[in-house]
């Protein structure tokens, strides 16, 4: 079950902001929550909103070595030097080649790019760098890597090659030597903004080359820096926040015939926004940059001719479906290793093995597992005699100090708290497992638990076109800026809804006096076994429909649980199974709350449907009690599944009654056994 954290904003904080700061009330409510609390905190999360043609983004100077480098460029410009840009693979490194690229061209430079295969990985690669001197490169600037390249510098070094770096990611303690180092997260950097992604330290630089004015290149590139800034999961707030408004105004009439053709074969109708971005135009530039075709999305965002741009976008286009395909058989994959080991997934941590996983998408299936399993996702796969890592956290769960902990098993590591990658030699996996396992358990003795954030409970007047639209201010949406979520509490359930053929779920509500529809996608309508006159609570997006000219509010429904759970004590119940599951001890006083009696069992077990799958979390909202709690509930599962009475989906954690009904004992169950007898013993 996911945790809700549903934030409650001070009213007269709101009021206050709202009168003085001239904003919407639920705008208002939103930033107060969120700490935005004062009109001059506002101003500064909206920069120069009110006058789009203002560019809020500090002088780029401010930035240490940023005037060594912008002079250094020029000067090889002039003299006819041999330039290269070396980027990485990623959307963020693709784009800030193609933007440093452009722009060097543009003025006259000598200028080629470099982007690594994945064979050789993130980063500068000296097999590259010897290549490309060996090809008369005379000076190297990396783009969205270098800062942790100390040996690739000193080659340079010994080559004759000169080398500039610009980066973002953090610097280890030793910076590499180069003729600059412009990276904002640099100790001895005194730059007021430090979140910029790779192609906003480009943005910056390009900049400082035309003199420290904003304006030409926010004109010519900020419809692709905001595809790279939004695509690399920075904080938009304050510069990048200005960066991609700024971009998204451009990309509305782009005139790259990349970007055109690649809008085109992405199917995007409506206008583009930041979700346009990160779930349609970004995983598709990134797909290049997974399957070795980096260089041919560079190519597609430079080329002026308008079909070879069609035929490169219809390329990357058909990668992106492959690493869909790619992702769904690794997934499939997973789910099979899953049900054969259920232990996996009781774990603190998950660690999964795998031969032969792409390692391009290994991150991105991190990412969905530890959405589905609320715990941290630790993904590996063979490469050659190791193995190569992505790792996602949850919460206060910090992967690079857990990576670092385990760090004289691994070969190589880095990340944040957040995300990491690493690699190992494959006889060293089951020792790393062990060893995450034990920094979870003596630095998380509760694992901190998947959460969703709510803004507030959203009053049903609230709920109109105008209010619902004046949300659009809050824009553009993103990592520090998520899209508002509301809560809804006690919403009466009037109708089930199937669309698409039941594939998705249409709910008909009464919220207060209003009347308003639930949109749920991806949920099968007959695995929602609530019924018309049920009382939920729920979090959800509010949208405004648009239907023969008439304006209605519908709402998605991000989750919901039956109203008037108490979710501390589930929460509390749920880390009591989890301890109890794995093994690990727990108070012995809870054992009369948590067995089963043989009743509460008929009562869970007739909850369930024969037909079809339905979440668990479902079967408990209708069977809870005040005897029966969510670790007594989850118990009680595990005794139906052993008895193979019940059917338990553990990748979706649903279940079913089995298709074949036996009469059994309860006294042939393992776990009701050894409950009862911990029971006596106490008793």
């Amino acid at each position: 079950m996911k945790k809700w954290n549903i934030l409650n904003p001070d009213k007269k904080l709101s009021e206050e902001l709202s009168v003085k700061g001239g904003l919407p009330k639920l705008c208002a409510d939103v930033l107060t929550a969120r700490g935005i609390d004062s009109v001059t905190k506002a101003q500064a999360f909206f920069g120069s909103y009110l006058n789009s043609d203002e560019i809020s983004l500090s002088d780029p100077f401010l930035i240490k070595d940023m005037e060594i480098a912008a002079e250094h460029i020029l000067e090889s410009v002039d003299c006819g030097k041999k330039i290269c840009i070396y980027g990485d693979y990623d959307c963020d490194g693709i784009i800030s080649t193609v933007i440093l690229y452009q722009y060097i061209s543009c003025i006259g430079g000598d200028v080629s790019f470099h982007i690594n295969t994945r064979s050789q990985g993130y980063g500068m690669c000296g097999e590259a760098v010897r290549t490309l001197a060996e090809d008369g490169a005379e000076l190297i600037i990396t783009v969205d890597n270098g800062i942790s390249a100390v040996n690739e510098a000193l080659l340079c070094s010994e080559l004759g090659v000169e080398l500039i770096i610009t980066d973002h990611h953090q610097p280890s303690g030793i910076l590499p030597e180069a003729v600059a180092i412009v990276n904002p997260h640099r100790t001895d950097d005194m730059s007021p903004y430090k979140d910029l992604c790779g192609c906003g330290v480009v943005l910056k630089l390009i900049a400082a080359l035309d003199g420290g004015d904003y304006s030409s290149c926010i004109e010519q590139f900020s419809d692709l820096a905001a595809i790279a800034t939004v695509a690399d999961i920075v904080p938009l707030t304050e510069e990048n926040r200005e960066i991609v408004r700024h971009g998204l105004h451009y990309l509305e009439n782009t005139e790259n015939p990349g970007l055109q053709a690649l809008i085109g074969v992405s199917g995007i109708k409506a206008k583009i926004d930041s979700a346009s971005i990160a779930y349609i135009l970004a995983p598709r530039i990134n797909a290049a940059g997974r399957f070795g075709c980096a260089p041919e999305a560079c190519r597609m965002l430079l080329t002026e001719d308008s079909g070879e741009a069609q035929e490169l976008a219809d390329k990357i286009n058909s990668l992106n479906t492959e690493r869909k395909n790619t992702e769904k058989s690794i997934m499939d994959e997973i789910r099979s290793i899953i049900e054969i080991k259920p232990e996996i997934i009781q774990k603190r941590v998950i660690v999964l093995y795998g031969s032969n996983w792409n390692h391009g998408v290994i991150g991105i299936i991190a990412s969905k597992l530890v959405e589905n399993f609320g715990r941290p996702v630790f993904i590996m796969s063979d490469d050659d005699e190791m193995v190569r890592g992505s790792a996602r956290g949850v919460g206060s769960f910090n992967v690079f100090h857990a990576l670092s902990a385990c760090s004289d098993l691994l070969v190589k590591f880095g990340g944040h708290s957040g995300a990491g990658g690493f690699s190992l030699l494959t006889d060293k996996i089951t020792e790393f497992d062990g060893a995450l396992q034990h920094y979870a358990a003596k630095f998380h003795p509760v694992m901190p638990a998947y959460t969703l954030t709510a803004d507030k409970i959203i009053l049903p007047e609230e709920l109109s076109p105008d209010t619902v639209k004046s949300l659009q201010i809050l824009e553009p949406f993103g990592e520090g800026c998520r899209k508002p979520l509301f809560a809804m509490v006690s919403v009466k359930l009037l109708d089930v809804i199937p669309l698409s053929g039941g594939m998705h779920t249409k709910l008909k509500l009464k919220y207060g006096a209003s009347i308003i529809y639930g949109l749920m996608f991806g949920v099968k309508t007959e695995q929602f076994p609530f019924k018309s006159g049920s009382l939920l609570d729920m979090l959800v997006y509010p949208e405004v429909n648009v239907f023969n000219g008439d304006e209605t509010v519908n709402v998605r429904i991000a989750d919901y649980r039956r109203a008037g759970l108490s979710q501390q004590k589930i929460l509390a119940a749920y880390y009591t199974y989890e301890n109890y599951i794995r093994g690990e001890s727990i108070d012995l006083k809870l054992l009369p709350n948590i067995v089963p009696s043989r009743e509460e069992l008929i009562i869970i077990y007739k909850a369930v449907p024969k037909t079809y799958f339905v979440r668990c979390d479902d079967i408990f909202g209708m069977v809870h009690s005040e005897k029966i709690n969510y670790c007594k509930f989850r118990l009680a599962v595990g005794i139906f599944e052993e008895l193979k009475l019940f059917e338990v989906d553990r990748f979706s954690d649903t279940v079913r009654l089995s298709s074949i009904q036996t009469k059994v004992q309860l006294e042939n169950s393992s776990i009701f056994n050894k409950l009862n007898k911990m029971l006596k013993v106490i008793v």
